[in-house]
């Protein structure tokens, strides 16, 4: 049976398995390789078709036959197949990109274009940018003429790309450049796409410039590989679909809300109605801590209550498919949002303030709850992504919120 899979040195985090089992083919699978390992698995005969990532999109190119004009353009191979004079290499990182870009509508024709990195992830967009007719190109490094320290020099870029691996997790929150910083600046692209959102992209969410991560290009390229290991032609729809299918899988749900909103009970009827696992922030806490958040509060203070609920959020934001139920003040950490907003989608449950329960919830038992909220409303607008009622069941809540989830998937 012809070998089909992506061939890498550490490939845990690949997703490329389900991308390409949803483009059908059944038998693709990750093969992890050192480098001595290279060039025996090269000479099989049984192999149908390869994808290629880090370290060896270059380092493949000396056991191929031929080079594809795509391969040749960007300098690079990601897609192998066989040919009747031996192996083919090929390059479909450039039509990921490229279709990333559109579908984010950022173009690169007459711009500047300044791409972050020079590593092999560089070549395509160099390449992309090249034939997108940009009016120029700058390519930044830590140690080259364009560095990270002269960048200044170039806040007059009109399209950003990165292609490093800063800010992909576990590392989220790292930023090498601040969209907001470039006046003229009219698309940011990240390669990277997991976290979802990197704070690269997140800083241009907020400068209100048009942005996109990497999974579009990941999918985009797949389907184009597909297509030279098959014949099968994925097409746009089926891009978008697969899109539509891993955002709404790997996306935490998270809630949000006033204390006694009913988010626990909400997020147990979400996990129940989807089969996906529970983060519940202030049980973790609490096991973190070893002691209850009453003890907390009253023997450290709230300010030690929110730097343990800090920590908590982070690690829980890093993960994927979850539902993430926080405390109530969570929207008072600035930097939470970052961490909750990075892989999914934040749901504000709002119930009326009379009906919100007290017990056991120290900030409640203290003060008025309607001050409370006043005070806290323009957070939790500022966190969400939308509004649910909590006014009748909690079942109905869980619908309403996962009915939301699957139409937002995939945009």
């Amino acid at each position: 049976m012809p070998v089909y899979g992506l061939i890498g040195r550490t490939l845990s985090h690949s997703w490329s398995v389900p991308i390409h089992k949803a483009l059908g083919c059944e038998e693709y699978r990750l093969i992890e390789l050192e480098p001595e390992e290279l060039g025996e698995f090269l000479a099989r005969e049984d192999i149908g078709g390869l994808n290629v990532t880090i370290p060896y999109k270059r380092d493949v190119m000396p056991y191929c036959a031929e080079i594809a004009d795509t391969a040749q353009r960007v300098g690079s191979v990601n897609t192998i197949v066989p040919s009747p004079r031996g192996l083919c290499g090929h390059n479909t990182d450039l039509y990921g990109l490229q279709y990333a870009l559109r579908r984010a509508n950022i173009s690169l024709s007459k711009r500047k274009v300044l791409i972050l990195g020079s590593g092999g992830a560089s070549l395509a967009a160099k390449a992309a940018a090249e034939l997108e007719g940009a009016g120029s190109l700058v390519i930044v490094s830590r140690s080259g003429p364009d560095n990270y320290q002269n960048i200044s020099r170039h806040l007059d870029a009109e399209v950003l790309i990165n292609a490093t691996p800063v800010g992909m997790s576990p590392h989220t929150g790292d930023l090498l450049v601040d969209p907001a910083d470039f006046p003229d600046c009219a698309g940011v692209a990240d390669m990277i796409y997991n976290p979802c959102r990197t704070a690269f992209l997140m800083r241009a969410e907020e400068a209100g410039i048009p942005c996109t991560d990497g999974l579009p290009m990941l999918v985009a390229q797949a389907a184009a590989a597909e297509e030279l290991f098959t014949g099968r032609k994925g097409g746009v729809e089926k891009i978008e679909g697969i899109l539509t299918d891993l955002r709404r899988e790997m996306w935490n749900i998270t809630l949000i809300g006033m204390p006694g909103c009913g988010k626990t009970t909400v997020g147990r009827a979400l996990a129940e109605l989807t089969g996906r696992p529970l983060i519940d922030l202030d049980e973790e806490i609490v096991k973190a801590a070893g002691r209850s958040i009453g003890d907390i509060f009253a023997h450290d203070g709230e300010a030690e209550f929110r730097r343990l609920e800090r920590e908590r959020i982070a690690l829980a934001g890093r993960q994927s498919g979850h539902i993430i139920v926080t405390g109530g003040g969570a929207v008072k950490s600035p930097e939470n949002y970052a961490s909750l907003h990075q892989n999914g989608r934040i749901y504000h449950l709002e119930r009326e303030t009379a009906l919100l329960e007290r017990e056991g919830r120290p900030l409640s038992l203290a003060g008025d709850l309607e001050v409370l909220y006043r005070e806290r409303r323009p957070l939790y607008e500022r966190f969400r992504d939308a509004a649910i009622e909590n006014s009748r069941t909690p079942r109905d809540a869980a619908e309403a919120i996962w009915r939301d989830f699957c139409e937002s998937a995939g945009h």
